[in-house]
Order: C-alpha cells, then sequence, then structure tokens
C-alpha cells in the first residue's frame, strides 16, 4: 500500500511526529515506511567504531530508538505505520493523543544532519543561553550554548518531546545570542569582561 500523506477527512495539517521502534530497528522502519510513501526522517550521525583491530566510520541514530515521520495522521496512517516491522508506538500515547514535534526543532536537526559535521549525544537542556549561528554550515539554526573551551563551545539541539539533545561545536564568534530567548547569560558576562583589543580595558 503506498501513502497518500495528504488531509482527507478533516483540515490537519501535515505535522512531524516521533516514532518509537525496537531497539537497532530505526533503519528498517525508516525503509518500510518510506517505501509506503510516507516522509521518513532518520537523523544520523558518524560515529568512530572499531572492528578487526581497524578503526571505521560508521552511522548510527542521532536518537537511538527514534524516528521521525511527517504526515497529516489519519487514523488510516497511523494503523498504517504502526504495521512497519520494529515499529513500537507513535508519541505520545494512542491516535487521539499524538504531540507533533515543533517544525524548528525537526528543522534544526535536518541542516545539522546535513551539515556533515562532527556530533556528539549532549545530556538534555531545558533551559540556557539560546543563540542562532550567523556563520558557516549551520547559518541560521537556533540552539542552546555551552561554553567549554576558550573561544570555543558546544550548539545544543534537543527535541523537547524526546527529552534528548545533541551537539556540535561551534566557535563563540560565530553565534549571536537570541535577544527573546530566556538567559543570555553568558553574553552579557562576557561583554562585561572582555577586554578592549586597543585599550586593553575592559569593556563596559
Amino acid at each position: 500500500m503506498t501513502h497518500d500523506p495528504r488531509p482527507t477527512t478533516h483540515d490537519q495539517r501535515p505535522a512531524w511526529y516521533a516514532i518509537w521502534t525496537r531497539s537497532h530497528c530505526e533503519r528498517q522502519v525508516a525503509d518500510q515506511l518510506a517505501a509506503k510513501g510516507f516522509a521518513a526522517f532518520l537523523p544520523e550521525m558518524p560515529v568512530r567504531s572499531r572492528r578487526h583491530g581497524a578503526a571505521h566510520i560508521v552511522r548510527v541514530p542521532m536518537f537511538p530508538g527514534y524516528l521521525f515521520v511527517r504526515d497529516a495522521m489519519e487514523k488510516s496512517a497511523y494503523v498504517e505505520i504502526l504495521k512497519a516491522r520494529g515499529a513500537v508506538r507513535i508519541l505520545e500515547d494512542g491516535w487521539t493523543r499524538l504531540t507533533p514535534i515543533p517544525d524548528a526543532e525537526i528543522d534544526a536537526v535536518q541542516r545539522l544532519a546535513a551539515a556533515d559535521l562532527p556530533i556528539a549525544a549532549h545530556p538534555h537542556l531545558r533551559e540556557g543561553d539560546r543563540v542562532r549561528v550567523e556563520e558557516g554550515p549551520l547559518a541560521g539554526v537556533e540552539g542552546v550554548f555551552v561554553l567549554d573551551k576558550p573561544n570555543r563551545g558546544r550548539l545544543v539541539l534537543s527535541i523537547g518531546l524526546l527529552g534528548r539533545s545533541v551537539a556540535v561545536e561551534v566557535d563563540e564568534m560565530h553565534v549571536i545570542p537570541i535577544c527573546n530567548a530566556v538567559g543570555s547569560r553568558f553574553f552579557a558576562h562576557h561583554q562585561k569582561t572582555t577586554p578592549d583589543p586597543v585599550t586593553n580595558r575592559v569593556l563596559a
């Protein structure tokens, strides 16, 4: 059966939903859904693996046990998705209690997956200094900035529904604070304690 993702019986617009899978079945489920006509997205990241004494780069899911599908999620689509071998559940609980994921969160993860940069899992952050990347392959992507090296830090991207995050290293000079976000404590402190390169005086 080939799925038609367009709304049919109501005006619900397509949205992103998270599919929980059995362990190590993410790719299997994604391929089955794609074959049925669903817009499936399985974000992956490169990791170093050692086999038979040699190091290899392999791609693994960014969010183990999950993938995403964009659909208007009619009842027929819901049932068809759960027919996929390895699929366990569509979050959160039952067709009448599905929780869509904000487009902005998926867009940011898609940009990160396409950038082919070193990515790592990161503890989930509920708050922090939200920034927007201004330069490089992630220009325009927003996330939480964590400073952990001189002039460099990590841009943390999260899927709130999953309580999972991933991070990529970025240059401090390539991000700007988002003014309407909660916080920006690091940037306020940094601006007060950075010396002027000409006078060597601390900027006010």
